[in-house]
């Protein structure tokens, strides 16, 4: 049994394409559960219209009060009760094969716990704009291997890859992931625990159009760059290390508050041996944003770091590290 779980909020100008993409799915899910979280638009109208007419039934749930992104998610996903959950954004629109695509690697693979695709990037018209989402996050070729290889884990700790309207995953891990914690993204954190307990599988077919526009509260990456541009991008972040210093205090929280989640965690074999990266990766952004003001004191803590490739597994490499040793702001915001 298939579940989609569909959250919206004032997504009336983009909603209805995507209701009917789902409609226009060659295997239907056998059911879709909208959760809206108070829109002020007409949202709740495109919704009362389409589930009277919709070929499977159609759950909503209007929310008392605003959740957020991540709450309204989990909420949605709670209500569902298929073997296989989708995530769909409100604004996007699917490929008619998505659904039967996915299930068929589901019903294939038993130890596959979730399954995620690229995307075509496209405009608000939904013209395509030239290149995929995994180009534009940096997911190449390297990384798609590694992840074939089984090194989810080690892939995932490095960055999130996996975009939550291109997942699907079994519904027995809601246990696993639940509750969600508001200072995690859903599916960043829903692909991370799951790596942790089963495979993963990533199908580099694009199987949705991936919509930019100026509402969206997350989009896909600039459109990739060349070598020249890089190296430019590369220098002007050195160059300007203070206004670029990224929030190292949210990702040591993030990830440590994953490690004792995993930690915790009885109901499901945990890999255990993977476990140590997790704190390590903690550990690491935890480090970088408490640095000595002077930074003479500073040296021997990065070349530990480096020492231990946990700049290179976890952060950047040398450029982070040199980034480090020369910032002045060691505040993180």
């Amino acid at each position: 049994m298939i579940s989609i779980a569909l959250c919206t909020y004032n997504g009336a100008q983009y909603l209805q394409e995507q209701l009917d993409s789902i409609a226009n799915q060659t295997r239907l899910p056998d059911e879709l559960v909208i959760c809206d979280d108070r829109s002020q638009d007409n949202t709740f109208e495109i919704i009362s219209n389409f589930s009277s007419k919709a070929p499977f039934p159609v759950l909503v749930s209007l929310n008392e009060k605003n959740l957020g992104s991540t709450k309204n998610f989990e909420k949605a996903i709670g209500l569902c009760s298929g073997d296989i959950i989708f995530l769909s954004d409100q604004d996007d629109v699917w490929e008619p094969l998505k659904l039967e695509y996915i299930e068929k690697v589901f019903s294939t693979s038993s130890n596959v716990g979730a399954v995620f695709t690229d995307a075509e990037v496209v405009d608000e018209n939904l013209k395509p704009l030239g290149y995929r989402l995994w180009q534009s996050i940096g997911f190449n070729e390297k990384k798609q291997n590694h992840f074939i290889q089984g090194k989810f884990i080690e892939v995932l700790l490095k960055r999130n890859f996996i975009t939550g309207s291109t997942m699907a995953f079994r519904s027995e891990f809601k246990e696993l992931f639940f509750p969600i914690p508001d200072i995690w993204v859903h599916d960043g954190w829903i692909a991370l625990l799951i790596a942790f307990t089963s495979d993963l599988y990533l199908i580099s077919k694009p199987l949705i159009k991936y919509r930019q526009h100026s509402m969206q509260q997350v989009g896909a990456g600039d459109e990739p760059l060349n070598l020249r541009e890089k190296v430019s991008k590369k220098i002007d972040q050195l160059v300007n290390l203070d206004t670029n210093y990224y929030g190292f205090k949210s990702d040591c929280t993030r990830y440590m508050l994953a490690y004792e989640h995993l930690v915790n965690s009885h109901s499901f074999s945990i890999k255990k041996d993977k476990l140590q990266l997790l704190k390590s990766r903690a550990t690491h952004f935890c480090i970088r944003s408490n640095f000595p003001v002077n930074k003479a004191k500073r040296i021997p803590i990065i070349i530990k770091e480096l020492f231990n490739m946990n700049y290179h597994c976890y952060s950047n490499g040398i450029s982070s590290a040199v980034g480090d040793l020369l910032r002045s702001n060691t505040k993180a915001r």
